[in-house]
């Protein structure tokens, strides 16, 4: 009697996976069309004056190359999809909080913003374990406020291009791109 509620128990626990990850892949293929060249280069190039930076941590800038490097030291990609998430978010947010509101980018920049808040709450459904520690302490990093003087000038654009480049690596194969 115990091994059928067993069963029936796990059966429910992989089907509430599975539609979250396909909440999850509906919400970054969303982000993905939003993130589209012709979008980012409109809002995050030509309606900013030539030469614009945001002011932001050196470790807010994530790259393909970072993923792969911590690939290789075998990080879960759930706790890389987590990282991805936090400092693409931060990046989305930096670059809204400089934008006044009658700018023609800053309605852009808060849909980005409420799809990468949807897409966390997705992930705070099932998020429960801790997340490797390379990770943990690069979040941690971001947070501290002893980073405030290692600030890079980073190009709106430039954040947003390796945001879809990292989401592109890590969500190719789950959600089947």
């Amino acid at each position: 009697m115990q091994q059928g509620y067993v069963a029936v128990l796990w059966v429910l626990a992989v089907l509430v996976v599975e539609t979250t990850a396909l909440g999850e892949c509906e919400l970054a293929h969303l982000l993905q069309h939003k993130l589209q060249y012709e979008m980012r280069l409109q809002y995050m190039k030509h309606y900013f004056p030539i030469g614009y930076t945001v002011q932001v941590q050196y470790k807010e800038v994530l790259r393909p190359s970072n993923i792969t490097r911590l690939r290789n030291r075998t990080v879960s990609e759930m706790a890389l999809q987590y990282l991805w998430l936090h400092v693409s978010s931060q990046a989305v947010l930096r670059i809204h909080e400089v934008l006044p509101e009658k700018h023609p980018s800053w309605k852009y920049a808060q849909e980005l913003c409420q799809l990468f808040d949807a897409l966390g709450k997705e992930y705070s459904k099932y998020w429960q374990t801790d997340v490797e520690v390379v990770v943990a302490d690069l979040v941690k990093l971001i947070h501290s406020a002893g980073m405030e003087s290692r600030r890079k000038a980073v190009h709106p654009k430039a954040l947003l291009d390796n945001c879809l480049k990292v989401m592109r690596m890590l969500y190719r194969a789950p959600c089947e791109w």
